[in-house]
């Protein structure tokens, strides 16, 4: 196996600005926990967790296709000034460095912050990043790949990532798990496995260090340490395991939320086993355009947001258990 990695490394050396394939950046409003994670097929200790930037009590940034550290520095930088992920967004693409290679039309970011409980995400895709490629962004995580195999990739992690219930850390493993096929990363379509490196990171509002392996979860594993065969997402999801186990976090029984019709004309229709106390709809802005509450025992409603324009928009549903996500889209015609 460590062969075969070895290899494909090789072969893929002129790709080697475009390594970070998928990954998703994220924080939970209540805990105050920012996440990052991600897989790329370079098999290195480095290889994938190199593009992981969490900044303790702020948020995370992932700049990745072809990275430089200049442009991350900046990021990082303008993040700590509180400047919001679009902002920086929109000055990394004004003020893009080549002194390490690329352009910004081959360029990949994904931001998102805590910004004090109301969370706010965005991403670029350069155009000149491998196919397939994009992102996927809404309140809380961005979720961003090239190189992949296809667009089913981004959308299955999206889905992942707002379905899952449970703590953060639990969210990620299942983005990750949600992306893991042969060739997620295109590279590593002949070796029958998603990646050759993968990573998971969460970072408490107690920690006090944000470098490689000081985080409260802080997971890596690469095919060339020799320590595994098989996809480096099953040994992550075997290490993320153990983690619970020794760290006593709790499986979350599910409490399924139906919404339906979904495309709808703007009349939904939201039922649930559990009591739903209120719902946020947010538009992809971050914005909340339309707030709902419920009578305590409520378990089935109807939602009338026909006055909103055609788009996709993101619930956040408060319930007796916690919160959940879905994500809907209004098409009236």
């Amino acid at each position: 196996m460590k062969t075969i990695f070895t290899l494909a490394f090789i072969m893929t050396m002129t790709f080697a600005k475009s390594q970070h394939t998928f990954s998703i950046v994220a924080v939970d409003s209540v805990t105050g926990e920012i996440g990052s994670a991600g897989a790329t097929c370079l098999p290195d200790e480095m290889g994938a967790i190199d593009i992981s930037d969490i900044i303790l009590g702020v948020g995370a940034i992932h700049t990745q296709a072809w990275w430089t550290s200049v442009n991350q520095v900046a990021a990082r930088n303008r993040l700590n000034a509180g400047d919001s992920p679009q902002e920086i967004i929109d000055w990394l693409q004004a003020n893009d460095n080549t002194s390490e290679g690329g352009g910004v039309s081959d360029r990949q970011y994904g931001i998102v912050d805590l910004n004090n409980g109301n969370p706010r995400s965005a991403a670029y895709t350069g155009n000149t990043n491998y196919d397939q490629k994009g992102h996927r962004v809404g309140p809380g995580y961005s979720i961003q790949g090239n190189i992949l195999i296809s667009q089913a990739v981004l959308d299955d992690m999206e889905e992942a990532f707002l379905n899952t219930p449970g703590e953060l850390c639990e969210k990620l493993m299942a983005v990750m798990q949600a992306a893991k096929r042969p060739g997620a990363d295109m590279r590593c379509l002949n070796q029958g496995v998603s990646s050759g490196s993968a990573f998971i990171r969460v970072a408490k509002p107690t920690d006090t260090d944000n470098s490689y392996g000081n985080l409260w979860l802080d997971l890596n594993v690469w095919a060339n340490s020799g320590t595994f065969t098989g996809d480096p997402i099953d040994e992550l999801q075997n290490q993320f395991d153990l983690f619970k186990e020794t760290t006593g976090l709790k499986e979350q029984v599910k409490h399924p939320i139906l919404l339906y019709p979904n495309p709808s004309n703007g009349i939904f229709e939201i039922s649930s086993e559990v009591s739903i106390n209120r719902v946020e709809v947010i538009s992809s802005m971050g914005e909340v355009v339309k707030y709902f509450e419920f009578p305590v025992g409520s378990t089935k409603h109807q939602m009338d947001l026909t006055a909103l324009a055609d788009s996709i928009y993101f619930l956040k549903i408060h319930h007796k258990y916690g919160i959940d996500n879905q994500k809907i889209t209004i098409q009236s015609k």
